[in-house]
């Protein structure tokens, strides 16, 4: 698959979303395992990408980034294709994984035709995340365990950390 898919080859198209905005519905059945899209984009420093999108100042959260190490974030905004449509699920039937420095959306399971494709955001935490915070990032998922929020879930005290780069902490897209 090419970097920057055609409507014609995608298994899915993107139309009005129940979840936010957009979202990515399959178009023909989805086996487990089966790539979809790579997400792409603008690689930008975080630097640059905390720069561009302000979340204390933006009247709601509303972004296309996902970080992919410690130094690069993917701006979809920018040369993004139809990926940055996926939305968020605490009970996601799709996984973003990371490989050399490029994001795969892959199916977890299988996917019936009509399906919106999700996966969970799970924004970074750093422990420092107030009321309001959890309120900007809130999800709509609809998910019979959604947690409230596309923040990563809660880890217990004796658990180790997530690993912080592979999450910025406004990764892809909000409302």
């Amino acid at each position: 698959m090419s970097r920057r898919s055609t409507l014609a080859e995608l298994p899915f198209k993107i139309r009005r979303s129940g979840i936010s905005g957009r979202g990515a519905f399959a178009t023909r059945p989805i086996a487990r395992g089966e790539q979809l899209i790579e997400y792409v984009g603008e690689r930008i420093t975080h630097a640059v990408a905390d720069a561009r999108y302000d979340d204390a100042t933006m009247a709601s959260h509303h972004t296309f980034l996902f970080a992919v190490s410690r130094q690069t974030v993917i701006d979809a905004s920018v040369g993004g294709n139809e990926a940055r449509y996926i939305n968020h699920s605490c009970d996601p039937n799709c996984d973003a994984v990371i490989e050399r420095g490029r994001v795969f959306i892959r199916a977890r399971r299988p996917i019936a035709v009509g399906e919106e494709l999700a996966y969970d955001y799970a924004y970074a935490r750093d422990g420092s995340e107030t009321v309001e915070d959890v309120a900007r990032y809130a999800c709509r998922c609809g998910a019979t365990k959604c947690r409230g929020t596309i923040l990563a879930p809660r880890r217990p005290a004796h658990r180790k950390p997530h690993h912080a780069a592979a999450r910025h902490p406004r990764q892809t897209r909000g409302r």
